[in-house]
């Protein structure tokens, strides 16, 4: 890669026409700041579209501030990563980006003893200290769960008087935003108290087999770690059982068609409908706290507040089950393909002490694996869904108050706003007079919105700066599959010849036509034998996954969630094109070879 060949740099690259102004809406700190830019320019940024693809409302921001905080204190502070610091983060035209902060060359040997004391005492311990964090994760759910908001009342109530308590309701509205924040926090702490420890074993592992077996392919070394039963897979489990179970009780003809609501109250009207109906509601909790997005936007759709996706994807499987199709997910033969490619590296060694080094690895890797997926499900899913759940209902009770149209309109705030919108509330209820709120908010919301419309409708640049002449950063290329080969594909513009090309992330060939999918609303238009192109796949996407035919991503490397959760499905996957859901239209026939990592466009729509 010629080192003269550059990105738009953030502060050359405008906003689209109706935007202007957009950086009012996000904290100082996000911005590109015109009295850094000697520094800002110095660094090769690129948009962090796995895990955030769309623009940020202004509260939403949360998500990013306190996930990319938090993974650069357990790299930096907590374990002391020799070679890996945190993750810098801006904001700009709506989109976030990266740029990872290496550690001086000079620095990483005197981290080495820091991290191994650190780290290994992690190691050494995993499974009493995963069950610890259970409990501490588990405890963040039940205290969200316990938070609650409500229009404040005409008085004060009785009890509080003749206790003595001598507080008013205003001072639990107040301390309760003040605690969802912080159990916000604390949840994203959890998050990275054990996710980058999963990384930094299997890329310990990683790099042994690729030193001790040259020319190995990175999915041969991902092969030895799979075959995983997580967690993050039983909402998509409950919803196969459940659809097993509605043929059993011959419920299912009742449920097939009507709004969430006709089709309940039609099963119940069946000989063994309650029988059904109580594996339903017994598979809510807490299976259905499950969102439709990556569960890091206010907007994302959650199963519990919109019955009509799990019932959609158990009709689903009711029909695949009538057509005989097997649903279950092909672990043991994933488990036997892993242990025969294990034995087969395993006997290239050349002595005992090279095989006790790869045990020891592998073992590491194995055990410390599960982690990188199980967590998504108590975090980004439960977690904040209970968390954007909440913030949802002050923000109903601000709209009752008037403050704004509806209730979804308080994610348009900062979050450092909330508390000025409360204090108003409370300030006009304690003295009886009008709030200024509901003079305030109602226009200011809706400039938000439109300048949120006009940032939307551009996408993000896909990085900013000068790249390096070769990215070698470990986890930028795991997990964003942003590589070399990637930017340059970025620099030109797209691929030659009907090709694509990305990271190998689940192995096997198939042919089928594309669906290019860029909402997870547009699910329910994937057929059986489909190629699923999309800019990313989120985990809970895994009811499609037992009909396409392979996946297509624009971004991701060998661990991202499509990566893993493909290798689990044993679909074959090609992550990280940089290009697909723009080269490839709906109805294409493609080629998807996921040893190679290529994408071929076979023909046109």
């Amino acid at each position: 890669m010629s080192t003269t060949e550059s990105f738009v740099s953030p502060y050359d690259d405008p906003a689209p026409a109706g935007a202007e102004g957009w950086e009012e809406l996000y904290p100082y700190y996000l911005h590109f700041r015109a009295d850094r830019r000697e520094a800002e320019e110095a660094r090769f940024w690129f948009a962090d579209i796995q895990h955030w693809p769309t623009v940020f409302k202004p509260f939403d921001t949360i998500t990013v501030e306190f996930a990319i905080r938090c993974l650069g204190q357990y790299n930096s502070r907590h374990y002391v990563i020799p070679p890996a610091n945190g993750i810098d983060y801006r904001v700009h035209n709506g989109y976030v980006y990266m740029s990872p902060v290496p550690v001086p060359e000079d620095e990483i040997p005197g981290r080495v003893p820091e991290f191994l004391e650190r780290a290994g005492h992690y190691f050494a311990n995993w499974p009493s200290l995963l069950e610890h964090w259970q409990t501490k994760i588990r405890r963040v759910i039940a205290d969200l769960e316990a938070i609650s908001f409500a229009p404040l009342p005409d008085r004060v109530p009785i009890e509080d008087i003749t206790s003595g308590r001598g507080l008013d309701p205003h001072f639990d509205m107040t301390r309760n935003y003040n605690r969802l924040i912080e159990l916000c926090y604390e949840a994203f702490q959890y998050h990275f108290e054990f996710l980058n420890l999963g990384y930094v074993a299997y890329l310990d592992f990683f790099g042994f087999c690729q030193e001790a077996f040259p020319g190995i392919s990175d999915i041969g070394i991902a092969k030895m770690v799979q075959g995983i039963d997580v967690d993050l897979f039983r909402p998509d489990e409950e919803l196969k059982q459940l659809a097993r179970l509605a043929l059993e009780l011959d419920v299912a003809e009742a449920l097939a068609s009507g709004a969430p609501g006709e089709a309940l109250a039609a099963v119940a009207g069946r000989p063994r409908g309650e029988e059904w109906l109580a594996a339903w509601r017994t598979a809510q909790d807490p299976w259905f706290n499950f969102s439709s997005g990556s569960g890091m936007y206010s907007s994302d759709r959650v199963w519990l507040d919109h019955l009509d996706i799990p019932l959609g994807y158990v009709r689903n499987y009711v029909e695949q089950l009538g057509a005989g199709a097997d649903l279950d997910r092909p672990t043991d033969e994933l488990i036997a393909d892993r242990d025969r490619i294990t034995g087969e590296y395993r006997e290239l060694l050349p002595d005992d002490d090279a095989r006790a080094a790869f045990d020891e690895k592998l073992g590491l890797s194995r055990l410390v694996f599960p982690y990188v997926e199980n967590h998504n499900f108590y975090i980004e899913h439960w977690s904040l869904s209970l968390f954007w759940r909440k913030v949802r209902e002050l923000g109903g009770v601000l709209a009752g108050a008037g403050f704004w149209p509806d209730a979804e309109d308080i994610f348009l705030l900062r979050r450092d706003e909330i508390p000025q919108a409360i204090f108003d509330y409370g300030n006009g209820w304690a003295v009886g007079a009008e709030a200024a709120g509901p003079y305030h908010w109602p226009a200011e919301v809706q400039r938000r919105q439109a300048i949120l419309d006009a940032l939307s409708s551009q996408p993000p640049r896909p990085a900013m700066n000068q790249p390096p002449a070769v990215v070698t950063e470990p986890f930028t290329i795991m997990l964003y599959g942003i590589t070399s080969e990637r930017v340059r594909t970025w620099l030109g513009g797209g691929e030659d010849g009907g090709a694509l090309s990305g990271m190998a992330a689940s192995p096997g060939q198939v042919e089928g036509v594309a669906r290019v999918v860029l909402d997870a609303s547009e699910l329910g238009q994937v057929g059986p034998g489909e190629i699923l192109v999309s800019r990313i796949t989120a985990p809970s996407w895994g009811p499609v996954f037992s009909q396409i035919g392979a996946v297509v991503t624009d971004i991701g490397g060998m661990m991202s969630h499509a990566a893993i959760v493909c290798r689990e499905y044993g679909l074959p996957a090609v992550t990280g094109t940089g290009s697909a859901t723009t080269a490839i239209e709906t109805g294409q026939r493609v080629r998807v070879d996921g040893d190679t990592g290529t994408v071929t466009i076979l023909d046109g729509t």
